[in-house]
């Protein structure tokens, strides 16, 4: 397993905790809005290991609540169970972040007990997923992890980083459209629509944020689709 990166507290990345966060390299998307592109492939320049997070959590017990995994994308760890194992007995709370590429992965974790709050990216709407990610979008696998998440009992929110040259009133529809014929009462418990920042690291260059109120007209749209949908950023 490579461990890319800690962030040794936050209080954004946990809905209503304070945690760490704890960086997995390599990712099976290519986002060209991507801003953690280093985590890509290898090898990683802040490479911490397994011994030393765990030493960490030690001395960290009693002060923080959970520890956010994210990535990249975490599940394509073949070692993420043994992880998170070892972050469970400390006694803390976990939160996966995941593409939902690899729903089995996901099952997995959360029938083991491994899961406390899962945060799903979704991209777009379906049209315009395999754009968005920079590659073929399993369309199958996604549907798999979104439909066992409204399900499963697991603690979830989507989220979608918003990008002017990606999304459009058309294909946020679709997505809204898309989600919620996958949900049993045709309603998505929780979204949050991002702004998109740019840096020096995300992989295409030239794309640019929504405004205020190009996003309040998106959050409309959705509305009728989700029990809760908020803008974050």
């Amino acid at each position: 397993m490579t461990i890319a990166g800690l962030q040794k507290m936050t209080l954004l990345d946990y809905p209503g905790k304070v945690a760490c966060t704890v960086f997995l390299q390599g990712c099976n998307f290519r986002c060209p809005f991507c801003h953690n592109s280093g985590l890509l492939q290898g090898p990683a320049e802040d490479e911490i290991s397994l011994d030393s997070l765990l030493h960490f959590l030690d001395r960290r017990k009693g002060l923080l609540d959970g520890v956010c995994v994210t990535g990249g994308e975490p599940t394509l760890q073949r070692d993420l169970p043994h992880l998170l194992r070892q972050i469970k007995e400390r006694g803390f709370l976990v939160k996966l972040d995941t593409n939902g590429s690899r729903p089995e992965v996901i099952k997995a974790l959360a029938e083991e007990g491994l899961l406390d709050y899962v945060a799903m990216d979704v991209k777009n709407g379906p049209l315009r997923y395999a754009e968005t990610v920079g590659c073929t979008a399993p369309q199958a696998a996604l549907e798999e992890s979104l439909s066992f998440l409204f399900t499963a009992g697991v603690d979830y929110e989507l989220r979608t980083t918003v990008v002017r040259e990606l999304h459009d009133e058309t294909s946020i529809l679709d997505m809204g459209r898309w989600l919620t014929s996958l949900s049993p009462d045709g309603r998505v418990k929780r979204l949050f629509l991002q702004f998109f920042t740019d840096r020096d690291s995300v992989l295409q260059a030239g794309l640019t944020p929504p405004d205020r109120e190009e996003m309040e007209r998106y959050q409309a749209i959705l509305a009728p689709f989700a029990e809760q949908i908020f803008i974050r950023g």
